[in-house]
């Protein structure tokens, strides 16, 4: 087979590409084998695999956080990384805090800084919490806190991993249906991983990873139903 040609960052309407990915660790288990992929602009895409499959090693690479030893990846910059568990990310004691804390690099005037606090929070929905304590909020509210401060970077790219894994029912489902408006309505591109399944309804596509590599990908409805009567 003919080797594929390089990512083309400039002409490529892909808000993320990865080719021929590889990364393993110092012991030399493979996690990730020649993984490709593609999330096209203003997208929300999920990625779906058995836990050590790669995907939250995937999802690292992507934010810069790991570093391949071989492969390709383009990002459109900047990009938002929310954990699984906000508690790992939020450092400040209030709301707005934590959402300014990322905004100190741009050197910005207090009043620019509060203009962005504000419409990100009012993005996710917590325009009324800004003075609140990050230990008085519910999972879901932190994930939200974590997400506005990528809006307030103006991230162009959401990579999430397992953002509900933390959550009840009902806060699983308000963030998903969150992070489709925050793309439709501000065209994002988004990669979540997620184990559940329901979720992929609210996806425009979805990536199936198997052994470090996207053995499927395509239509997440198709997807969905082929992964539950396995």
């Amino acid at each position: 087979m003919p080797d594929q040609p390089p990512i083309d960052r400039e002409t490529s309407t892909d808000a993320i590409a990865v080719k021929d990915l590889t990364f393993a660790w110092q012991s030399g288990e493979v996690v990730l084998d020649h993984c490709t992929l593609s999330v096209p602009k203003g997208e929300f895409w999920m990625l779906l695999g058995t836990n050590g499959s790669g995907k939250s090693t995937l999802l690292k690479l992507l934010a810069g956080l790991l570093e391949p030893q071989s492969g390709e990846m383009h990002i459109a910059s900047p990009a938002g990384f929310v954990f699984q568990n906000p508690d790992h990310q939020l450092v400040m004691p209030t709301v707005g805090a934590d959402v300014a804390f990322g905004l100190v690099s741009e050197n910005l005037s207090y009043v620019w800084t509060q203009i962005r606090v504000q419409e990100a929070l009012t993005a996710v929905g917590l325009e009324h919490l800004q003075r609140r304590p990050i230990y008085a909020l519910s999972g879901g509210q932190k994930q939200r806190v974590a997400i506005a401060g990528a809006i307030a970077r103006h991230a162009e790219v959401l990579l999430l991993d397992e953002p509900t894994a933390l959550l009840d029912g009902d806060s699983q489902n308000d963030l998903v249906v969150a992070v489709q408006k925050l793309v439709k309505e501000k065209s994002l591109t988004a990669l979540w991983v997620t184990h559940r399944l329901n979720e992929l309804d609210y996806a425009d596509g979805a990536f199936l990873l198997q052994n470090g590599k996207v053995v499927d990908r395509g239509d997440p409805i198709r997807l969905k139903h082929a992964l539950s009567e396995t």
